[in-house]
């Protein structure tokens, strides 16, 4: 899939990644001709289409969340009554940002908290992803926040959250679409503070948020999870993906995370199109020249390293 020509616009920088379809209408090509990398999934999950293919007669049924929720919590080690299940991570976000509308938040940092907070004020409880987004850093043990994001902590560590103490009124959020790799399955949690705090939330959800389909695949997905060799053999992969990056010449930054970060290079992204795979211009985060490079699937590591060999010798 080599073009030489001038990019279409619709290619430029999204604003979260995870454009490869949009990119794929814009040059007219099969979007499974593409590897995006520019979504930081877990690239050892299990295939969710293989399980939700035996539930797909969820469809039929309004969604009762009730069996899904008991499992999180169960698994969380944290009462039932403080788990709300969520569309995805950014309704977790948005929800959270309901009922605290003033908040702070230190670039770079991921754009979703300020899209959904009212106001940004330095004094106002703090919003932070952990480990940080772009720079897959974890936070120091003396670092506090009032807003957890915990998206690619099960990633990072192995572990189902931090449980750090930080005091009262302390939120978690995390994203299983990010966990289970399906960005179309929209999968998230609220961990609330008190149940108090998360009746507020459960009462200012959209009814039947989540998808039966959703619920559906939370227990046996979660039976299929294994947090711990997951988090080993990303950090494997990763370790690995980024010293092929540095050997082909490449400022390859290693992270905590399911992704690295390549410095140095201006347009990387326009560059590696045209060879099939598409990354996270990091821009937008004030990070110039860098691209967030999620670690690809095994089956695209050669792949994906012959693009940016490419890049390289062009």
């Amino acid at each position: 899939m080599r073009d030489s020509g001038r990019m279409p616009e619709q290619v430029g920088s999204s604003r979260h990644g995870g454009d490869a379809a949009a990119v794929a209408r814009a040059l007219g090509v099969d979007r499974s001709s593409l590897i995006d990398l520019s979504m930081s999934m877990n690239p050892v999950a299990p295939d969710v289409r293989r399980v939700l293919a035996d539930r797909l007669d969820t469809i039929a049924d309004y969604p009762d969340p009730t069996d899904a929720t008991r499992a999180m919590a169960d698994v969380l080690k944290v009462d039932r009554s403080l788990v709300v299940l969520t569309n995805g991570g950014s309704e977790a976000i948005a929800l959270v940002a309901s009922t605290m509308p003033a908040g702070h938040v230190v670039a770079p940092e991921f754009s979703l908290y300020e899209r959904h907070l009212d106001e940004l004020d330095p004094n106002a409880p703090r919003w932070r992803s952990n480990p940080s987004n772009p720079l897959g850093r974890l936070a120091d043990d003396g670092e506090t926040a009032s807003v957890w994001d915990e998206a690619f902590w099960p990633i990072a560590t192995g572990t189902w959250t931090s449980r750090r103490l930080d005091g009262e009124g302390v939120w978690r959020l995390g994203s299983l679409t990010k966990l289970w790799a399906c960005p179309g399955l929209r999968l998230g949690y609220v961990i609330a503070p008190d149940e108090r705090s998360a009746d507020v939330i459960r009462n200012r959800q959209p009814r039947w948020s989540v998808s039966s389909p959703a619920i559906a695949v939370v227990e046996p997905m979660l039976a299929e999870t294994d947090l711990a060799s997951w988090s080993s053999a990303i950090a494997d992969l990763r370790r690995s993906f980024a010293e092929a990056l540095r050997a082909l010449g490449f400022h390859a930054r290693d992270t905590s995370v399911n992704w690295v970060l390549v410095e140095m290079e201006p347009g990387l992204r326009e560059r590696l199109i045209p060879h099939g795979v598409v990354v996270r211009d990091c821009t937008d985060f004030g990070l110039i020249d860098v691209s967030r490079v999620a670690v690809p699937r095994r089956d695209e590591v050669d792949r994906v390293l012959r693009a940016f060999e490419r890049v390289r010798s062009a």
